[in-house]
């Protein structure tokens, strides 16, 4: 029974894989021109599917809208009472049905064409009532159904959603969309975090800033930065600018040379030379220089070279860098 499963399972990929493949030859001028429509839609896309079409619908339409394109879904049997009120001349309507006989759909067609909405059909039957009356017919005809009855909807609601994604990704290009901005469309997810969290958005401030006068002994920096927890403390002079750092390093290489730290003047043995940041860089820039450099602070100052803040590996970590 075992072996009879993956052999099942095998030829449903198989025939999927191969209906999908010949998908490429429906790739022509009305799918480019459908992207056109698409592009410069001054409203939004509506994507309508009953059943299981209904499911691939509101993908589509979520990645649509993820990518640059303002677009939802809605059920055909909600818009024959009342939800057809969501749809404007403004729109371009994006109707996906294997058969292109769906009822529910058909009964929209002459309320679309009364409203003068654009009509994209994604259809795997060309004279289907749906593909002739749609302004555009996107074809994803497929020769039979990964069901081994033949009857579940497999390898068309595939090809509909692999027909969607195509039309998605060729819109995104033409529109010119970037990282950036699909950060912006995503801003709690891995990539949204390293494109859109800037150095000024987690950076410690105020009094959570570890920084001592140049002029302090080595025993006030001690007490600095063991009240700040970060290892090190900025160095500043009268106006706040910053002149340099001590670390735990520099403390170490204090003590090996048996230098008191109550009678040690702080401005002999900082390291005058250490990495800064800007506030308005982005967060992961600053991990990359952590990185580059093995070091787990970086000061942030101000184009006058003012001591604003200070973020360390922890900081990122919990911004989800």
């Amino acid at each position: 029974m075992e072996n009879n499963f993956c052999a099942v399972a095998k030829q449903v990929i198989d025939l999927e894989c191969q209906s999908v493949q010949k998908l490429v030859d429906y790739i022509q001028a009305d799918f480019s021109r459908a992207c056109e429509w698409i592009l410069n839609c001054p409203g939004r896309v509506v994507v309508i599917g009953m059943g299981k079409s209904g499911h691939i619908a509101a993908k589509i339409a979520a990645t649509l809208a993820s990518t640059g394109t303002p677009a939802f879904s809605v059920h055909p049997g909600d818009a024959s009472h009342g939800d057809l009120g969501m749809i404007t001349a403004q729109d371009v309507v994006l109707a996906i049905s294997n058969s292109g006989e769906t009822t529910e759909i058909l009964t929209l067609l002459p309320l679309l064409k009364a409203l003068n909405v654009k009509l994209i059909a994604i259809c795997g039957h060309e004279q289907s009532t749906l593909a002739r009356q749609a302004d555009i017919l996107i074809n994803t005809h497929i020769d039979s159904e990964a069901c081994p009855l033949g009857l579940a909807p497999t390898t068309s609601t595939t090809a509909a959603l692999v027909m969607g994604d195509a039309l998605a990704m060729a819109v995104l290009d033409g529109r010119g969309f970037t990282k950036e901005d699909f950060a912006r469309s995503h801003p709690k997810g891995s990539l949204g975090q390293r494109l859109l969290t800037r150095v000024r958005d987690i950076m410690r401030t105020g009094d959570r800033i570890p920084r001592i006068h140049y002029s302090a002994m080595v025993s006030d920096a001690l007490l600095e930065m063991t009240q700040k927890l970060l290892g090190m403390t900025a160095v500043v002079d009268d106006q706040g600018h910053l002149v340099g750092v001590y670390t735990d390093g520099d403390l170490r290489r204090t003590l090996n040379k048996g230098a008191s730290i109550h009678e040690t003047p702080l401005e002999s043995v900082i390291t005058r030379q250490s990495k800064t940041i800007t506030a308005d860089i982005l967060a992961a820039e600053a991990l990359e220089i952590m990185e580059k450099f093995q070091i787990t602070v970086l000061l942030v100052v101000n184009d006058t070279g003012a001591l604003i803040g200070v973020i360390n590996i922890h900081d990122l970590m919990q911004a989800g860098l």
